[in-house]
């Protein structure tokens, strides 16, 4: 079941057509504005002799015998390489040389898209080459800094290069398949988008094409192989030699991010061993980061900047001895601190899923996560995340808890975890879980959701299911409820019930069912 692949990639291409050109002119906006830094361009010969295009913009003491901490910075997927000449002007201002490139297979650099893979990080290194003997820049002082594409390359790079130093990863993946594959499922929505970019500003080889075409065809047989593609194209299957070469590593993500949700960040967070710092925000893939592409004030950028000039300039300026979490509440705004991301939420409080409840698969019940890109933001700009009236809900399609009414405000804080059981009447399917926030006209705002999909299992058997939500700040106001609802159909998603199919849930004496809900502490 799910929608049809050929649709899904014609509806993609039409609307990353809008807005990449968007996309280009925000990327070319900063070359307009006057600038002491000349921009050089230039072309750099990449991994196996592939020409990667790129920009230099260096200090304006360039041309003494001084050296410069060098920055570089990889494109994001789609975009051109224009995109951070704003941010590369700034950086240049406060003493780096700045080399920005177009990765292999966008635009008018050459070569295929290889999505992250060995070629990417080979070029990455063979840029800080041409850079260290083209330009006056520092080999002892060398960064990578990216969004989104560009992140996930300089994480890898980092691991495989122990020359570079620093590395700022901006609404970036450490794992490729917890981000686009987490529970199991397709997230369809952003592999769609992501397709539909590469066709329209980039050159698909056949490997990628065959990788989106296995993956929108849910054939398990080729699974495995997607697995092992995502995983040579993650920083966790490398995060020891990231360890050992030691760079401090500054994370930034957005809690809405429907490409690359924030829970393998934190996971990834916890597993390095130097330096590091992990920020995440409100919003969805990049837009944290969007207004400083045009040269407009950006905490993101200015943390980046702050970090950079700690850990390559040598500058005093306290980041080393700042708490290493930030958070920023999808509801309040501002900033909590926390030393690390278990302290995040320091309580937990249970709600039952008690009795047993069945619902029918196939029909979208009006609980979903929204539309790639445009709830998240919505929930940025103007605090509206998806909405469902709970009490309005179909029983016969969605299962509903809900926890009594707070007395006083619920910061939830961290990753909710679903435990239950589950019995089926075929051996796949797939159930989404929604957690909401329900005011006391019964109209639910979306905290968090996130898939689940099973292959195999015996039919009238029961088995255990735990699943991680999405990791979230939200505040739930005093008099309010939270409220569990699963259902099988979310169009962000590829679901796996056969027609007919029907979910049982219960909650046995010896292994009750619950959502365990993080809560910052009071």
């Amino acid at each position: 079941m799910g929608p049809h692949p050929q649709a899904l990639r014609t509806t993609a291409v039409a609307a990353v057509s809008a807005t990449l050109v968007a996309g280009s002119a925000l990327g070319l906006a900063p070359t307009a504005q006057a600038s002491p830094h000349p921009v050089r361009f230039v072309d750099i010969t990449g991994d196996g002799g592939t020409v990667l295009k790129a920009n230099v913009v260096t200090p304006q003491d360039a041309g003494t015998t001084r050296r410069h901490p060098l920055l570089v910075l990889p494109t994001s997927w789609g975009l051109p390489q224009a995109e951070y000449l704003a941010q590369a002007q700034r950086l240049a201002d406060s003493g780096y040389v700045v080399v920005t490139y177009n990765v292999r297979g966008f635009w008018q650099s050459g070569g295929e898209i290889e999505v992250a893979g060995p070629p990417d990080v080979a070029d990455a290194s063979k840029v800080i080459d041409w850079a260290l003997a083209h330009t006056p820049s520092d080999a002892r002082h060398i960064g990578m800094a990216g969004v989104s594409y560009g992140a996930g390359i300089s994480l890898l790079a980092a691991a495989h290069d122990r020359r570079i130093r620093a590395v700022a990863a901006l609404s970036g993946w450490a794992d490729l398949t917890g981000s686009i594959y987490s529970g199991r499922t397709q997230h369809v929505q952003a592999a769609a988008v992501l397709d539909g970019a590469s066709v329209v500003t980039g050159r698909q080889g056949a490997e990628l094409r065959q990788i989106f075409d296995d993956f929108y065809a849910s054939d398990l047989t080729k699974e495995p192989e997607l697995l092992a593609w995502g995983k040579k194209r993650s920083a966790v299957t490398y995060v020891d030699q990231l360890n050992e070469n030691a760079p401090a590593v500054l994370l930034a993500n957005a809690w809405g991010d429907t490409v690359f949700p924030p829970n393998q960040y934190a996971d990834f967070f916890e597993k390095l061993t130097g330096p590091k710092r992990l920020a995440l925000r409100p919003g969805d893939h990049a837009t944290p980061e969007l207004t400083g592409l045009f040269g407009l004030p950006n905490d993101v950028w200015t943390d980046t900047a702050r970090w950079f000039d700690h850990y390559l300039r040598g500058e005093a300026n306290g980041v080393d001895r700042e708490p290493a979490v930030w958070l920023a509440s999808r509801s309040s705004g501002g900033y909590e601190t926390y030393p690390d991301w278990k302290s995040v939420g320091a309580t937990h409080r249970k709600i039952a899923l008690a009795g047993t409840t069945t619902i029918r698969a196939n029909v979208n019940s009006g609980a979903d996560g929204g539309i790639v890109f445009l709830s998240s933001v919505l929930d940025q700009v103007a605090h509206l995340p998806p909405m469902a009236s709970i009490p309005l809900l179909p029983r016969r399609w969605a299962a509903v808890w809900q926890s009594e009414k707070y007395a006083t405000a619920q910061h939830v804080r961290g990753t909710a975890r679903l435990h239950t059981t589950l019995t089926p009447t075929k051996d796949s399917g797939t159930l989404v879980a929604y957690l909401y926030d329900v005011g006391p006209l019964g109209l639910g705002k979306l905290v968090s959701t996130a898939p689940y999909t099973f292959h195999g299992r015996t039919p009238g058997q029961p088995f255990g299911v735990d699943l991680e939500l999405y990791s979230t700040a939200y505040d739930v106001p005093a008099g309010h409820r939270l409220a569990l609802v699963v259902d099988t159909v979310d169009p962000l998603y590829i679901e796996h019930n056969p027609s007919g199919a029907q979910l049982t849930f219960s909650s046995p004496a010896d292994d009750p069912s619950y959502v365990s809900v993080p809560l910052r502490e009071q």
